[in-house]
């Protein structure tokens, strides 16, 4: 394509990204087409992965594919091993699009569909696409080193071990609250449970197909593997009706959980691409087709978007679905999809260690994010969709709506008993109140608009067919990013043990990798068992945390990522992590003193817990623990951050002002075997 056309047409995508975002920001009550969202974020997608991230990968990073990567150099068939591209993109959207970009997206939209929109379009291309690509390059330049490691080397020792036990402790709580939506979703489901199941030895056969039957024939395999997994759709519904199978792979919570710590032992101990890499290209397919055949669907039937781009709840900060104003909250309760610390741990684990061209990375780390911001455009579109009064009925509590009838009533967000069982009926399920937790309001608003289609196509709506389907997505969206996070805390408690035992900071030692995945598994698996139990129904108590912690984390690995840009010379680029670094903190900082010290027992731990002392409530002890341990890990997770703040300051004014030298620890450069191109 010639200058000029190429002109002309980006400049025709940034027009129509603009003129999509002024119909959305200027609307004033009138009902908007959910394309126009979809339409202003593929736009602003295609704009900023051109422009932003080639500027990114040529002049900040300066990618060169004439380095060996980690792959090359160490590759040892187990945890280092040149990996297809795409593939690895594969492997790496499904370790990081776990649960944040469908449920985040689905509880932020009681403050209407504008504000999330925003945060999920604009805070990728400027904020987490940029920390994925940053800590992406960094590791790579660095063996495959660890967030926690890279903080240590580059920052302090005394910094980098304090903030390295801080993220090990945070990246439990992260998977915890990853494993207790599965749980959720899955329990008393033996449909979905059965193709969950069906997924792992499918995945064993499609690593076993492109390592050793057929060797680089991953068209194959993917083709094979697509066919299965269909099949396992299909399979899962016959099996959920029959009286005798159904009861096999009809499970309680506590079970399933159970059987969740056990999948992530053996998932973190097996080689990559036994399980992991080829269970996750599974699921990225899945997951992939799924969501841009629900954005054609979008384009289709052109749904409008029922809730208002502002509610009431936007300013009163009383909400029924959680409390707290739109800021800070909306920040982050919206983490993965627009940034997430998360994903600095799996840019800091497997995939540098996988990466065969550095060249790569750019697909995969920016563009990996990009697509994960695209599955949270789609939740908040299929979120806000729903009729409100069905919206607010399904993530709310029967005590929650009690509180909030009155501005519910004002909005006009009102749903009738009658209206709630007829949807139950049409989705197969016998009630739809108070399911909270954002998944099973997202798979009706996607069941709504897979039937739409079906329908305007000619068929049958086949409602409940598309629900079950969707929590079936869901989970298997989720799961996959349990064994990718396992693998990675099991990389950073052998490298934190490996300070004092050397021989366990092996990683190819196989006692060492066996113990250290069985204390990994053992702690968020602690977590997610109190979840489980939990009287409130866990997702009230660890969101939020999770939301702070996750978002802390990413202040972390943005201060790591300035503080080698300034070290490599290149202080003039800092601002492309500065920006979004003041932002995290200003933001996190807030809501985390917020839910520590707020008087308001809806929203603050301590008050929360002062307003249970003396109750009759049989809970009220267990509901007064989890409020404590909440305010100590939030309390903790914040003191930490901040001195590494604090400390990271410390170092570029050092750097900067010439009183210390600017020292890398990038490894040296060893020239690739890999014919360009090849």
């Amino acid at each position: 394509m010639n200058r000029i056309g190429a002109l002309l047409m980006w400049g025709g995508i940034s027009a129509l990204g603009a003129a999509a975002f002024g119909v959305l920001a200027l609307s004033r009550g009138e009902t908007i087409n959910a394309a126009w969202l979809l339409t202003a974020a593929v736009c602003t997608y295609a704009v900023g992965y051109r422009f932003y991230s080639r500027f990114l990968a040529s002049s900040v990073f300066g990618l060169d594919d004439r380095r060996a990567t980690p792959a090359e150099r160490f590759n040892n068939g187990r945890d280092f091993v040149p990996t297809n591209r795409w593939v690895l993109y594969g492997h790496h959207f499904a370790a990081i699009a776990g649960a944040g970009p469908l449920v985040g997206p689905v509880l932020a939209a009681q403050f209407g569909f504008l504000p999330g929109t925003l945060w999920l379009v604009i805070g990728v291309v400027l904020g987490g696409a940029v920390q994925d690509f940053t800590i992406l390059f960094c590791s790579l330049r660095r063996d495959g080193k660890s967030l926690g490691q890279m903080a240590k080397e580059e920052i302090s020792r005394s910094a980098g071990i304090t903030g390295m036990l801080a993220v090990l402790f945070i990246m439990l709580i992260l998977l915890a609250v990853l494993a207790l939506i599965v749980v959720n979703a899955l329990k008393a489901s033996p449909w979905g449970l059965f193709t969950i199941a069906c997924t792992i030895p499918i995945a064993l056969l499609m690593g076993w197909w492109m390592k050793r039957w057929r060797p680089g024939k991953v068209g194959e395999a993917s083709a094979v593997g697509a066919v299965l997994l269909l099949g396992a759709l299909v399979a899962g519904g016959w099996v959920a009706a029959q009286p005798q199978l159904a009861p096999v792979f009809t499970h309680s919570a506590t079970a399933i959980t159970w059987m969740m710590v056990a999948y992530g032992f053996v998932a973190s101990v097996l080689p990559v691409w036994m399980l992991l890499c080829p269970r996750d290209y599974l699921s990225t397919f899945l997951k992939i087709t799924t969501i841009l055949v629900l954005a054609l669907a979008i384009l289709v039937i052109l749904p409008p978007l029922r809730m208002p781009a502002l509610t009431p709840f936007a300013k009163l900060g009383e909400g029924p679905v959680f409390a707290g104003k739109l800021f800070p909250f909306a920040f982050i309760t919206i983490a993965c999809g627009a940034i997430s610390g998360f994903h600095a741990l799996v840019a800091s684990g497997t995939t540098p260690k996988m990466i065969a061209r550095e060249s790569d990375a750019r697909l995969i780390g920016y563009g990996g994010m990009l697509m994960e911001s695209f599955v949270g455009v789609m939740a908040m579109i299929a979120a806000c969709t729903l009729d409100p009064g069905v919206y607010f009925a399904m993530n709310t509590t029967p005590a929650g709506l009690a509180q909030a009838s009155q501005v519910l009533s004002q909005a006009g967000f009102v749903v009738t008993p009658e209206v709630m069982h007829q949807l139950a009926t049409q989705m197969g399920e016998q009630t739809l109140i108070a399911r909270s937790g954002g998944a099973p309001s997202l798979a009706v608003g996607m069941a709504q608009i897979f039937a739409g289609v079906t329908s305007a196509l000619g068929g049958r709506t086949l409602a409940a067919l598309w629900y079950h389907f969707a929590i079936m997505f869901e989970a298997l969206f989720i799961l996959t990013t349990i064994d990718t996070g396992t693998r990675v805390g099991r990389f950073m408690l052998q490298e934190i043990v490996g300070h004092v035992w050397p021989r366990f900071g092996e990683t190819s030692w196989y006692p060492s990798v066996l113990g250290s995945s069985a204390l990994i598994v053992a702690g968020w698996g602690y977590f997610l068992y109190q979840g489980v139990v939990d009287p409130l129904g866990g997702i009230n108590s660890l969101w939020p945390l999770f939301g702070i912690s996750n978002q802390l984390l990413a202040a972390v690995a943005l201060c790591v990522g300035t503080t080698i840009l300034i070290k490599m010379g290149r202080q003039r680029f800092a601002w492309v992590t500065l920006a979004p670094l003041a932002w995290l903190v200003i933001v996190t900082m807030t809501a985390g003193w917020q839910k520590v010290f707020s008087p308001d027992p809806r929203l603050g731990f301590l008050a929360h817990a002062a307003s249970l002392a003396g109750s009759p409530n049989p809970d009220a002890a267990r509901l007064i623990f989890n409020d404590r341990l909440n305010t100590f890990v939030a309390l903790l997770f914040m003191t930490v951050v901040g001195v590494l703040i604090v400390t990271s300051l410390r170092e570029w004014w050092l750097v900067l002002s010439k009183r210390k030298p600017a020292v890398v620890h990038e490894a040296p450069f060893v020239e690739s075997a890999y014919a360009t191109g090849d």
